[in-house]
């Protein structure tokens, strides 16, 4: 049972600090991915305020992010802004913000799985839950796209009461160590961005590439737009290590134009300023799991793989006809946990499609695990925003 709360009880609430603002913040990893999480009562409702907050708090535009808590890499350029839910079908509501070292762009379209596990974690460390068992289970609305994810994370009691536990013995690739796990299971990802789980209406679309000429691919979002193409296709093998990758300029350029191509095929019309669909090279597995990947964010390529972007490539394995499931090896009739490889290991699914129509997803379920990392507040100059005292005390009430 959750018990949600109107106003944080950790941290207190924007301030004048000379001339600069002060702003409550918990600073989180969540999967592969870290950044700053915000209670929605601490930031302005105006939009062009808080994206300038958030830029000034990561430090972008600076490729460096040197002004900022920012990392320096798209992985590390996400924040968080989460408010208790007045709906009924849902506790929590998650605002995702992705942005980049290079860019004064705050984009909210996209969903980050990884991030997404903090949110329950975060919400508790703030005050927005109250845990009041041994494990504690909320529904989350991620604004960005609709979608509700059911999270679990354990909340043992202690000599002071219940807490967040971060101890475990979970691993997920990419991240050192081992920790407490977290139990997602996204309840309803299909066309989480695009109109449908299959937005071209098709398994496989054929589509024209400079240089290269006519390319098999398959366009799909379960949770994430992905554009899956067979690293042979654009001649590559798809087990090139990501520093390699990330120097091929042809191979980038050529992802681009793809990227364009199918843009417009998905119904999401002109993306050369958008962080999706992001493009997904294939190939056999090597490492005993059913599809290996290069996953590009969209530009980048990624050091393991994003959480939906391993939920929708793992669905496009079990989808017969797909680009994915040519190459795919899982048992026949086989469902269940799907192994995504990824340069850093592998990502396991909890998978299963609707018998009576295999193009629907009925569960889409995972394990990742967060940390807080910090929690104090972040300066900004006082020039970004000055809060209202006023406005301040009316969204505490």
């Amino acid at each position: 049972m959750v018990q949600a709360t109107s106003q944080g009880t950790t941290n207190g609430r924007p301030r004048v600090h000379g001339a600069q603002t002060a702003i409550p913040c918990w600073f989180m990893r969540g999967g592969t991915s870290k950044g700053p999480f915000f209670r929605a009562t601490d930031l302005p409702e105006d939009a062009t305020s808080r994206d300038a907050i958030l830029l000034a708090s990561m430090g972008s535009p600076d490729p460096r992010q040197i002004d900022g808590l920012g990392g320096a890499t798209s992985l590390t350029s996400k924040a968080g802004i989460v408010a208790v839910s007045e709906r009924g079908d849902a506790d929590l509501e998650f605002q995702f913000a992705q942005l980049q070292p290079n860019s004064d762009v705050v984009d909210l379209t996209p969903n980050c799985g990884n991030m997404l596990a903090a949110v329950v974690p975060f919400a508790l460390e703030s005050g927005l839950l109250v845990a009041e068992d041994d494990t504690t289970t909320a529904r989350v609305l991620t604004l960005n796209t609709g979608q509700i994810a059911e999270i679990t994370v354990p909340t043992p009691a202690g000599e002071f009461g219940r807490y967040v536990e971060y101890a475990g013995e979970a691993q997920i690739d990419g991240v050192p160590g081992s920790a407490a796990p977290i139990s997602i299971n996204f309840l309803d990802t299909a066309g989480s961005v695009c109109s449908s789980l299959l937005p071209t209406g098709h398994v496989r679309d054929r589509v024209e590439v400079p240089g290269v000429g006519a390319v098999d691919v398959t366009c799909i979002d379960n949770g994430q737009p992905l554009v899956i193409v067979a690293a042979a296709a654009l001649g590559r093998t798809g087990y090139e290590p990501t520093t390699a990758l990330n120097e091929d300029q042809d191979l980038k350029s050529r992802l681009q134009d793809l990227r364009l191509a199918c843009g417009e095929l998905m119904g999401l019309g002109d993306v050369s300023g958008r962080n999706y669909p992001k493009m997904t090279l294939v190939s056999r597995p090597t490492q005993g799991g059913a599809i290996n990947t290069r996953s590009f964010i969209p530009h980048v390529c990624h050091d393991s793989i994003g959480v939906l972007a391993a939920v929708t490539a793992a669905t496009a394995c079990v989808i017969e006809g797909t680009v994915a499931h040519d190459l795919a090896e899982i048992p026949p009739g086989a469902r269940g946990q799907v192994s995504v490889e990824h340069p850093a290991g592998e990502f396991s699914i909890d998978l299963s499609l609707d018998p009576a129509n295999p193009q629907r997803v009925i569960k889409s379920a995972l394990l990742r695990t967060a940390r807080l990392l910090m929690a104090g507040d972040v300066f900004i100059p006082r020039h970004t925003w000055t809060p209202s005292a006023d406005a301040l005390e009316e969204k505490h009430q």
